[in-house]
């Protein structure tokens, strides 16, 4: 594995772009470490879930850079770029990837606002008089 596999992975408004090459398991998104770039463990168990099932965290270098929504949906989307990402490294990681749903895009996306409502839902406060 000398050469770099690019990914992308998006989940509601985030997209992420993973390279990844041979290495020590450095990983850097945004030019800074992962645990600076996000600050709670369960946003970084969620965007590292995929490495971790087929183990091999401390065997490739990881270059990410990602736009867009918040801690979770960027997560996300890193999970669905490494996913992607390791399948084109070797084709044999498919299938447990794919069973685990990693390789599947979360596709829910915020409802929009509709006119007369407060929210995409939500009522105005009803008034008899």
């Amino acid at each position: 594995m000398s050469e770099t596999y690019y990914a992308t992975g998006r989940r509601k408004t985030s997209a992420a772009r993973i390279f990844l090459k041979d290495g020590k398991g450095e990983i850097k998104v945004n030019g800074r470490s992962l645990d600076d770039f996000f600050g709670l463990a369960s946003t970084r168990k969620i965007a590292m879930q995929s490495i971790d099932l087929l183990k091999l965290r401390d065997k490739c270098d990881m270059n990410i850079t990602v736009k867009g929504g918040g801690p979770t949906g960027q997560a996300g989307a890193i999970r669905h770029g490494l996913a992607r990402a390791l399948c084109l490294l070797d084709e044999k990681n498919r299938p447990e990837l794919k069973k685990a749903g990693f390789l599947t895009r979360d596709s829910r996306m915020v409802e929009r606002k509709k006119y007369g409502r407060a929210g995409a839902r939500k009522r105005f406060q009803f008034s008899k008089r």
